[in-house]
């Protein structure tokens, strides 16, 4: 890194003045995104210069690629129409299936090409140790090389988000993008580069390519935006991140008093760390003018595991349910084998009815979280991350009915708060064993983990091993106090779902606006984790 771009730093707060100053006094209204593709190329060519020419493969490949599918389409539907007249229905039919083939041939080599230089350089390393594990056992005496591979900065995100530009492209959802630079703006737009959100094409575009006038209340919110994400990241999650990285790969030195505490500690890391980098991003898009997907929505009052996923990284879960999901569930392969049960003897029963039903749905479920933990790293622990996920899924979508059923013999009120309460409390028990594999430093530890749970427990002990993770009791409180302003807020979203706090704010007298916002920038300035001697933690979702 030529210098220090992070988003929490000075540097990265002048940068963005200099670019939003640069973007308003931009002469020529119709050109005004190339302002912002040259601070997205600056931003990049700091952050990440080493890998630069990864992205602008994408980039290009993307581009060629899309413009290639659209000229099929535009030659195929113009054959047609010429041989309206001479062709029989037949003949139409059986070149609109080679013309299919062959679009979706072409869209597959942009897939393959771009997932294929992910998966290289992601998880060669964790293959070739996996396979010369198995040929050890077997007493095989040639193994595979392991290769010093670095990944590029934000590359899961900007091929995410370029491979659904292509699947878009090839289903005409949208038209290819002509203009090689506009396409490498959206690809490379600065505030969402290092973790996401995965903006879908038709979302972003237009608002990147439209000339933005400066509006006051939008840099008003956006800033009020940026605080916020500087509060959760450097007074809560990085200040908790010195406790969890004081235990992790020493999981065997603590009881399971301290190991539960981390977890607890996690959850709360995790949500200020990743929502606040999001806020952060979001907050300096609208500064310009542009609206990018609220990529959380409380995921912690989820009331099943089904919903938490809904409320979590909104921007990955809808383009593995636009590209991944949707694709299985409705494949003539899926389809096929639910029909073939159905016509079984236990698919004529109503649990075998209900099953087959579900059946294409259940499984492209379990298909899809078995990605998304491999998308979190290369490692086994994360493949168990997927597998709980999906598979916690997957029963409760197979056996939706004989919970319904259950809750209606018990004659339960669903909208009874305590019901409620029990409902979120489940929930946020299931996604903290899912946490286990995503902290631990390996699938042993998080086995181990689970056994010191139910073990090695004790109290006294446990405390006094706390005492020694690198924080003091007021950092403690802090990070306590930190937690009850983010639940406070959320509950007052969770409300107000159709507003949000900072129009809200916007409605209050002057002294009290001001005063949240000194109060807020406060305790940015007192209590967060930066200065010398200090590098802030790394963003978590930087590294896939």
């Amino acid at each position: 890194m030529l210098f220090n771009l992070t988003y929490t730093t000075l540097n990265f707060l002048f940068f963005v003045l200099v670019a939003m100053l640069l973007y308003f006094l931009f002469p020529v209204k119709k050109y005004k995104w190339t302002v912002l593709l040259a601070a997205s190329v600056f931003f990049y060519a700091v952050v990440g210069y080493k890998f630069a020419y990864y992205i602008l493969f994408t980039t290009l490949s993307t581009y060629l690629i899309a413009l290639w599918i659209e000229r099929v389409s535009k030659q195929s539907k113009a054959l047609l129409k010429e041989k309206k007249k001479e062709w029989d229905k037949d003949q139409k039919k059986s070149y609109k299936n080679k013309i299919k083939v062959q679009k979706r041939l072409i869209m597959a080599l942009a897939l393959v090409i771009n997932f294929g230089v992910l998966a290289f350089l992601k998880y060669y390393n964790f293959f070739a140790g996996s396979l010369n594990d198995v040929l050890g056992v077997f007493g095989v005496g040639f193994s595979m090389p392991t290769l010093k591979l670095l990944l590029p900065i934000g590359i899961s995100f900007y091929t995410f988000q370029a491979m659904g530009y292509i699947v878009d492209v090839y289903r005409e959802k949208t038209a290819a993008q002509r203009n090689p630079f506009k396409l490498l703006l959206f690809v490379s737009f600065f505030p969402q580069i290092i973790q996401g959100p995965i903006s879908i094409y038709d979302q972003l575009a237009d608002q990147l390519f439209e000339p933005h006038a400066f509006d006051f209340t939008r840099m008003k919110h956006g800033m009020e935006l940026i605080l916020w994400g500087f509060f959760k990241k450097l007074v809560i999650a990085d200040r908790a991140n010195i406790a969890i990285e004081a235990v992790k790969g020493k999981y065997g030195e603590y009881n399971g008093t301290v190991l539960t505490f981390i977890i607890l500690l996690y959850a709360i890391q995790l949500y200020a760390d990743f929502s606040g980098g999001i806020d952060i991003s979001r907050g300096v898009a609208q500064i310009f003018g542009i609206d990018m997907i609220d990529n959380f929505k409380r995921p912690y009052f989820s009331r099943s595991i089904n919903e938490y996923w809904r409320r979590w990284h909104i921007s990955l879960g809808g383009w593995l349910k636009n590209y991944l999901f949707y694709p299985l569930a409705m494949s003539n392969v899926f389809l096929n084998a639910s029909k073939k049960m159905k016509n079984t003897r236990f698919g004529k029963t109503a649990a075998g009815a209900h099953v087959s039903k579900v059946l294409p749905t259940s499984i492209a479920s379990l298909i899809v979280f078995l990605v998304v933990g491999v998308w979190h790293g290369a490692d086994w622990k994360y493949v168990a991350f997927g597998i709980w996920n999906g598979g916690i899924i997957m029963l409760s979508i197979l056996m939706q009915p004989l919970f319904d059923g259950a809750v209606d013999k018990l004659r339960i009120n669903r909208k009874n708060p305590v019901f409620i309460g029990f409902q979120i409390f489940r929930t946020l028990l299931v996604v903290l064993v899912g946490y286990v594999f995503d902290v631990v430093h390996d699938f042993g530890e998080g086995m181990y983990t689970f056994g010191q749970f139910f073990t090695g427990q004790n109290l006294p002990e446990g405390i006094a091993q706390i005492g020694t993770l690198g924080l003091l009791w007021q950092d403690y409180v802090v990070i306590g106090l930190g937690s009850i302003v983010l639940l406070v807020a959320s509950i007052i979203q969770e409300k107000h779902p159709e507003t949000d706090i900072r129009h809200m704010l916007d409605q209050k007298i002057f002294f009290v606006r001001a005063l949240v916002l000194y109060i807020g920038v406060m305790a940015v300035v007192i209590f967060g984790i930066y200065g010398s001697g200090y590098n802030a933690a790394d963003f978590v979702y930087m590294q896939f």
